[in-house]
């Protein structure tokens, strides 16, 4: 199957962002995830619900990438994710408000796990990380993709990966829960910001 019938397909099994926050919500009030049930990424399910709303009302949009996300022809910005992830909490809601600036920006959101064929397409040094965004023309053509976190916060991943006495990574991932914090969506903002071209 090709690329193009891929992300149709995809496209056929995937939520709105508000459908996507909706699951979210549910999944923590009874205790559940996407994808494998386990203790752990319940809890994490349960902690992005709480994150993803704090982040979508405190996140403020840059006024340059304001403009050129407004200026956008029509595009599908569609976007792999599991509500356990935690780099996506802090990058979903983000990519919402963005895609909510232009009535010309679809945004669609699928889970990783449902839709490997296309997580394939877009693996990051050969690993099924997410989230990760892809944004389409009307064609379904890439016109670009992002992803699964800032540069600085993947170098921080990276740097963690290749220590041998690395701590457990409940333990690495309150260190980068600070940076994100501390970043406020700037690095997200920013790396979109020089993918989005404006045509004209």
């Amino acid at each position: 199957m090709d690329l193009k019938s891929i992300i149709a397909d995809s496209l056929n099994q995937s939520y709105s962002a508000e459908e996507y926050q909706n699951i979210l919500s549910t999944f923590a009030e009874e205790g559940k995830t996407s994808g494998q049930q386990n203790e752990d990424l319940i809890y994490y399910t349960k902690l992005n619900a709480q994150r993803s709303k704090r982040i979508g009302k405190t996140a403020v949009i840059d006024n340059k990438l304001e403009e050129k996300v407004r200026a956008l022809p029509k595009q599908v910005w569609l976007l792999i994710t599991e509500t356990w992830c935690g780099d996506a909490a802090n990058s979903v809601p983000l990519i919402s408000k963005l895609a909510d600036l232009n009535p010309q920006i679809e945004l669609r959101i699928v889970l990783r796990d449902d839709n490997l064929d296309l997580m394939d397409q877009f693996l990051t040094k050969g690993g099924r990380s997410i989230p990760k965004l892809i944004a389409l023309d009307e064609d379904l053509n890439v016109q670009f993709d992002w992803g699964p976190r800032p540069k600085e916060a993947q170098e921080m991943y990276w740097n963690w990966r290749e220590r041998e006495d690395r701590e457990p990574y409940k333990e690495f991932q309150v260190t980068l829960q600070k940076w994100y914090n501390q970043n406020k969506s700037q690095a997200v903002q920013d790396e979109i910001s020089e993918l989005v071209i404006v045509r004209g």
